[in-house]
């Protein structure tokens, strides 16, 4: 796999050349390159096996002893860990996962449980014993402590519609507002459509620093006008410790339409529109798409990996209706330092021992959409 993507990767970049005849230097605590395993090209995976692990008939009896030994425990499902969900031979498999995610490609998958061999309480338990090997805290999802987020198609109302957890339309690369990595487990897919599809953050990165370091400058900046969820000034783009970090979304700079951006608040200027467009072409460009079956457990370091999803169409069964569950996860022996900038959204989804936390086994009752809040 290459470390460093070559300048020349495709004609659709083209347009990214810079046409100034003077090319400004790059933010002075930015490197030239982006090298290792993180800095990846689609192009690159010829094979699906280099990142999904499939279970085994053994992994599997091994996961039902755990399942079983944790049911034993007479314990709350929040409370389920490493030590109460006990595999003995996958633990030190899952750990090496982990590993991929927050230093190696930055991503894998966990293939092989048959969701209808399982009540919907076992198979929950049954992703959260896998996660807790890959990364052992959860976060909150929102102000309600939302734990699972349910991500289905529902047109029952223009908010849901539009909304784009509901929605059946794509949606752009982005990141999640917090989480170290993010995380689904797939109970349905649509009948059609629905792909995964992720790209490189430190792919991006190089090509912009080869081709448009002004625009690493624009990223790099405090004054992009977050609102998520209240409105807040910080860079796109962070590096230290020796990482590189992009955490952005479309809908919290520019709106969307069941958030509407107020006139009050300021807007994107041109050349950050520049920025954000050329993230999407480099990404796309760049991007890895595979098709999810049921029974997958993603795990997407948040931090250097974007993410979107192509559009698709539900068929009649229930078994046709795509249905994701996510979770926002951090490890805590691997994570990540976190740029003060993004430490509110970390430690609001982390840290606050007494807030509330909420799981529902089901898409949330009343399909509670965290609003954002905007200053008087």
């Amino acid at each position: 796999m290459s470390t460093v993507l070559p300048v020349q990767v495709s004609g659709a970049l083209k347009p990214l050349i810079n046409v100034n005849h003077e090319v400004p230097a790059l933010p002075s605590c930015f490197p030239p390159t982006l090298e290792g395993e993180l800095a990846w090209n689609g192009a690159d995976f010829v094979s699906e096996s280099t990142f999904i692990y499939e279970l085994t008939g053994a992994d599997k009896n091994e996961i039902r002893a755990g399942l079983a030994h944790f049911k034993g425990l007479e314990l709350d499902g929040g409370e389920l860990g490493p030590a109460s969900f006990p595999l003995p031979t996958l633990a030190a498999k899952f750990r090496g996962l982990s590993r991929d995610v927050y230093d190696g490609k930055g991503f894998c998958v966990v293939r092989g449980i048959d969701p209808n061999v399982y009540a919907v309480e076992d198979l929950t338990l049954v992703y959260l014993g896998i996660q807790s090997h890959i990364a052992d805290q959860r976060g909150r999802q929102d102000k309600r402590g939302n734990m699972l987020v349910h991500i289905v198609a529902d047109n029952s109302s223009k908010e849901r519609d539009e909304h784009h957890r509901h929605s059946t339309k794509s949606i752009s690369f982005h990141n999640e507002e917090s989480g170290d990595i993010v995380s689904w487990l797939t109970r349905s897919t649509a009948a059609a459509g629905g792909k995964c599809i992720i790209a490189s953050c430190y792919t991006v990165y190089n090509v912009l620093a080869a081709r448009r370091p002004d625009l690493i400058r624009v990223l790099a900046r405090s004054d992009w006008p977050f609102a998520l969820p209240r409105f807040k000034c910080r860079p796109v783009i962070f590096y230290e410790d020796s990482r590189f970090i992009m955490n952005f979304g479309r809908a919290a700079l520019l709106g969307s339409a069941i958030h509407p951006r107020p006139a009050r608040l300021p807007c994107l200027t041109s050349r950050q529109i520049e920025a954000l467009d050329a993230i999407e072409t480099i990404a796309q460009a760049t991007q890895l798409e595979f098709q999810t079956q049921a029974g997958d457990m993603h795990f997407i370091n948040n931090l250097a990996v974007l993410h979107r999803r192509e559009g698709f169409a539900d068929g009649k069964s229930a078994t046709e209706k795509r249905h994701l569950v996510r979770m926002r996860l951090r490890d805590s022996q691997r994570g990540w330092k976190i740029p003060q900038s993004l430490k509110g959204e970390w430690h609001a989804a982390f840290e606050e021992q007494d807030a509330a936390k909420v799981w529902h086994l089901e898409p949330m009752p009343d399909a509670f959409f965290p609003l954002r809040k905007y200053p008087n």
